[in-house]
């Protein structure tokens, strides 16, 4: 098993006002070469984006976005026609494809939102754009448990994307151990602790710490603090 440690005081940061954001990975003005992507895990956005702001219209194309609020919910609309609102404990999933247009605000005139954004290279170029979200409400979820939200083919009645990719998420009690097993060994995982501590063998991760996995057909993790709150990012290295 090969890792690498992404601590959260090296990612990249900005502040424009209505958007406060922090990079996993090179974007808009952070660049570092030693941080272009991990795999086909291209962008983590940690966003926060105060009431009544938010993204203009503009296009993506060839890539899996998808958009998980932590706390208040999001306006989306785009091309498709679609016009939705995605709140805590939700999950949206955008192919862009050939193209498509869109907007995000935050859809409160009172409270922030915060949300990761995460795009995934995408395994099929060109396809028609496509959009869907659903509510798991791991908050509110049995602790100690993994569960599945993203997949290639909507599995465990998780949201489908066009790349061999698969998101989990959980919230653990402390002093509890956990295991994730990769649905393809030659994939990697990118394990981001969004609130808590754990150890992953002598590695110990508290939040907004990342750990890069590859050469391994599972992980085994401890958490070490109360509501410690995991996502798991499993995709193809190549």
């Amino acid at each position: 098993m090969s890792t690498r440690f992404y601590p959260n005081n090296e990612r990249g940061t900005s502040d424009i006002g209505w958007l406060s954001s922090k990079f996993s990975f090179s974007f808009a003005d952070f660049y570092d070469p030693d941080l272009e992507e991990f795999g086909t895990l291209r962008v983590l956005n940690d966003d926060t984006i105060t009431p009544n702001a938010g993204f203009p219209p503009h296009s993506h194309r060839d890539m899996e976005i998808i958009t998980i609020p932590i706390r208040g919910a999001l306006k989306h609309e785009d091309s498709m026609g679609h016009s939705e609102v995605v709140s805590a404990g939700e999950v949206q999933v955008m192919s862009a494809g050939s193209g498509v247009m869109h907007s995000e605000f935050n859809a409160s005139a009172t409270e922030p939102v915060s949300l990761f954004q995460i795009w995934i290279q995408t395994a099929v170029r060109g396809v028609t754009p496509r959009y869907d979200q659903k509510r798991f409400d791991w908050q509110s979820a049995p602790h100690n448990q993994l569960q599945l939200i993203v997949s290639n083919d909507a599995r465990d009645e998780s949201l489908m994307i066009h790349q061999n990719a698969f998101f989990s998420i959980g919230i653990y009690d402390a002093a509890q151990k956990g295991t994730y097993k990769l649905q393809n060994a030659s994939n990697g995982i990118y394990l981001f602790v969004i609130d808590g501590r754990i150890h992953v063998g002598d590695q110990e991760l508290t939040s907004r710490d990342a750990l890069g996995v590859t050469d391994a057909s599972q992980i085994d993790f401890e958490t070490i603090a109360l509501d410690t709150q995991i996502l798991l990012i499993e995709v193809p290295m190549t």
